[in-house]
């Protein structure tokens, strides 16, 4: 009895010193509670700021500043020796029909110019076929060259350069008609000499010549020595002459001013995910199903022209390896995130035309939620302003192709090969209209691709002006990221020449130049070892995107993309320095031809212009300077770590802007 007495008073002694212990833990968890609660109010009122602040985010303002070491370029694209202006008594005239979107039509306006003073000729105001093939379908207002540019500004600010006429004098009008004059069809590569040896007889000789452009330019990138001027020609005609009609310069105002209504910088950003782009690469395999298809198809067509001497089948992954595919969005996002852009940063995203459509993009919404483009920016309203009244289309001008038989399917996806093609529906289950319809509807049913509908042609003209309106708000974007530029092709593209506009107006603005071989390279130690990734992962990334900012990536960018196109680097030949480069520092190609430095000494009056601009730059240098000195902690140990922090920067080579 005693035992059993023993054990039940010992039992009650363990019961009360558990509910003690019970009780001492739940009010040492309420105190913690409380300050967990309270330090989470703390942090949420900090995010609060943050977000009302928008600019005042000193902790990524550095991601947004310019290049301290560009700032000594100006843009000056005067004529530097004798310059005589042309004579009304010249060889005779020239008229251009151009094919393509945009980017080509701007470059090949420019080769235009620079043909017509190179053979002392008369332009006529060139005429642009993908506003011109919706002629019966809209009644645009605008018409031609003027959809997208002004006309007087391109005559007036050219006429010490080029005569430039709107139309052909009525005696020859009726002979071009009867197409009674010589008709060349030159190549993006075309030379100087092919034009004064097989094209300036001609001309002499009709007094009128015709020109097909369809390659995004006409005359080789990279001319002479002997004509630097007509270099400098290239860069009055693409920055100064091809000023967009007002109503795109309106709404593209409005547009960058609603975008930093916040307060806030933000960055512009081209997928470069266009359709021939892809199938000249062979990145099918990028994508998925129908989309895959599509882009073989097209890679089908262009081996057909001689466009392209390769197979249809290739490994897109070993292409994507090479640098030779875009950056697919859900990288881009990796990249900026591994640069330090916040959840916040807002995101413009440009280009009329996303292969792939909305579903590519749903990785980066996700990181950056603040990825708008211009239907966000835009009301319906003011779009269609822009485009003009147009007449009604059919609302549904579709008609099914006749099926072919489940025997002539059968035999056509056996003998489609190892190529990627969509799988077939599943059995039994119904084909909706949406899929039979659009511009990929055609897969299933027909081997080749449809004429254009009424609508199809529309939609192709009002690209013209989306991606106007892009160009706009990419140029004067606080920082700019291609996700594909330098492609190899030998054509123009979009991020080009928005790189080109920005080195010229603005060399020092924040442009990414990305080597994508070096990207890819980055991105398969994290496919290969997933689970023990680098720890130097985003050291590396961060090294070479800021590094692209600078010299390192505009000497990179001259050797690759000027021989291509001049006007995406307009270096030297378009430029000058406020200061003079050191010798050491300026870098020549093989053949001679600068890479980096070269630029003449600016005049005066740029000096002058530049001090002041230093002078304002300074200011905001040092606001910027006492901004991120309240942020450190006056305590000698955060001091220290600051110290070292920034001496492991500078032996790792980081970029000094940053």
């Amino acid at each position: 009895m005693v035992f059993r007495s023993r054990i039940k008073w010992i039992a009650l002694l363990v019961l009360i010193l558990s509910v003690g212990s019970l009780v001492v833990h739940l009010s040492i968890t309420k105190s913690s509670g409380v300050q967990l609660a309270s330090y989470a109010r703390d942090s949420s009122l900090w995010q609060g700021f943050d977000s009302l602040l928008g600019a005042k985010d000193f902790r990524n303002k550095h991601l947004w500043r310019p290049v301290k070491a560009l700032e000594t370029l100006q843009p000056y694209a005067n004529p530097r020796t004798s310059y005589p202006a042309p004579s009304s008594k010249n060889n005779g005239f020239i008229y251009a029909k151009i094919f393509g979107g945009f980017d080509k039509i701007r470059s090949s306006i420019c080769d235009l110019v620079t043909i017509s003073r190179l053979l002392n000729a008369t332009l006529i105001i060139p005429e642009l076929q993908d506003s011109l093939r919706s002629k019966g379908i809209s009644s645009n207002k605008f018409k031609s060259f003027s959809y997208l540019y002004d006309e007087e500004q391109f005559i007036s600010f050219l006429k010490n350069d080029v005569i430039i006429a709107k139309v052909l004098p009525e005696n020859l009008k009726a002979a071009r008609k009867r197409n009674e004059f010589p008709l060349f069809k030159p190549k993006n590569s075309a030379s100087p000499n092919f034009y004064l040896e097989d094209v300036l007889p001609k001309l002499k000789k009709a007094n009128v010549i015709g020109l097909i452009v369809s390659d995004g330019g006409c005359l080789q990138s990279t001319l002479p020595a002997s004509m630097l001027e007509l270099q400098r020609l290239r860069c009055r005609v693409s920055f100064h002459a091809l000023q967009l009609r007002s109503e795109i310069q309106v709404l593209g105002k409005k547009m960058v001013d609603r975008l930093r209504k916040s307060g806030q910088p933000f960055l512009a950003y081209h997928p470069g995910l266009v359709r021939d782009k892809l199938a000249y690469h062979g990145c099918a395999e990028l994508f998925q199903d129908l989309h895959s298809e599509l882009i073989q198809y097209r890679r089908a067509q262009m081996i057909k022209q001689r466009f392209i001497s390769e197979e249809l089948i290739v490994d897109s992954r070993l292409r994507r390896d090479k640098g030779l595919c875009p950056l697919m969005p859900e990288e881009v996002g990796i990249l900026l995130k591994a640069l330090g852009y916040s959840q916040k940063a807002i995101i413009y995203l440009a280009g009329s035309e996303m292969f792939g459509g909305q579903r590519v993009l749903i990785a980066l919404r996700a990181m950056f939620p603040n990825l708008v483009d211009r239907t966000s920016l835009c009301s319906t309203e003011e779009l269609s302003e822009l485009v003009g009244p147009e007449t009604p289309l059919p609302e549904n001008t579709f008609e099914m192709p006749p099926r072919k038989s489940d025997k002539q399917l059968k035999e056509e996806w056996n003998k489609a090969g190892t190529r990627p093609r969509p799988l077939p529906p599943p059995p039994d289950r119904p084909i909706y209209q949406h899929e039979k319809e659009g511009w990929y509807g055609w897969l299933t049913e027909n081997d080749t691709e449809p004429t254009p509908s009424p609508m199809d042609l529309r939609n192709q003209a009002h690209r013209l002006l989306w991606d106007a309106l892009d160009f706009v708000v990419s140029v004067e974007a606080d920082v700019f990221f291609p996700g594909f530029n330098n492609d190899g092709s030998g054509q123009p593209d979009f991020s080009s020449l928005v790189m080109g506009q920005r080195l010229y107006e603005r060399p020092s603005s924040r442009t990414y130049r990305p080597d994508r071989k070096v990207i890819q390279e980055v991105f398969n130690i994290t496919r290969e070892d997933m689970y023990h990734p680098d720890r130097n992962w985003t050291f590396r990334v961060r090294k070479h995107l800021n590094s692209s900012l600078g010299e390192s990536g505009l000497i990179r960018q001259s050797m690759l993309s000027k021989p291509r196109l001049f006007l995406s680097h307009p270096l030297p030949e378009c430029s000058c320095r406020t200061s003079a480069l050191e010798d050491s520092r300026q870098i020549r190609s093989d053949d001679g031809r600068f890479l980096y430095g070269g630029e003449d000494e600016c005049p005066k009056w740029i000096k002058s212009a530049g001090v002041e601009e230093s002078k304002t730059d300074d200011g905001d240098q040092a606001d910027y300077e006492h901004d991120l000195l309240t942020e450190q902690s006056e305590t000698e140990e955060e001091f220290a770590k600051s110290k070292v922090a920034s001496a492991f920067d500078q032996d790792e080579e980081w970029d000094p802007n940053d």
